[in-house]
């Protein structure tokens, strides 16, 4: 069992450590304490949580597609030039950045304040864990 501390969760969650601990009164999340005695909660329970409060906004020009990481958000900041642009979208507690050219910004009708969806297909998806975990 992974034990995640009160302070770590709502990092994660993007939320009060109050929150949290209300969550453990009110029955949301099941409180143990970690080694030094501290509230905690469970790893697997926290994320099973997390997915049950995320409620993204629809995505107001879904299409068939293949790719499953759809983040939408607004856009925050374009940096362009001539031919290439930087765009730069705040998809609730994430940053996501997208490189494309400075036609497809004035085709899209991307500028600051507008909603988008970033569309991400990747062969290669790296995870980390912290160091020391045992696996």
């Amino acid at each position: 069992m992974n034990i995640i501390r009160v302070a770590e969760a709502a990092r994660f969650l993007g939320v009060s450590d109050d929150t949290v601990r209300r969550w453990t009164e009110n029955g949301s999340l099941t409180p143990v304490k970690d080694d030094a005695g501290r509230l905690a909660v469970d790893g697997l329970e926290l994320a099973l949580h997390a997915q049950k409060l995320a409620q993204l906004p629809d995505d107001p020009h879904r299409t068939g597609s293949s790719a499953r990481n759809r983040f939408v958000g607004l856009v925050t900041n374009i940096t362009a030039d001539k031919v290439m642009a930087q765009v730069e979208l705040q998809c609730g507690p994430f940053r996501v950045v997208s490189l494309m050219s400075s036609e497809a910004v004035r085709e899209l009708g991307l500028e600051p304040g507008s909603v988008a969806t970033a569309v991400v297909k990747a062969t290669t998806v790296i995870i980390e864990t912290p160091r020391g975990k045992a696996l």
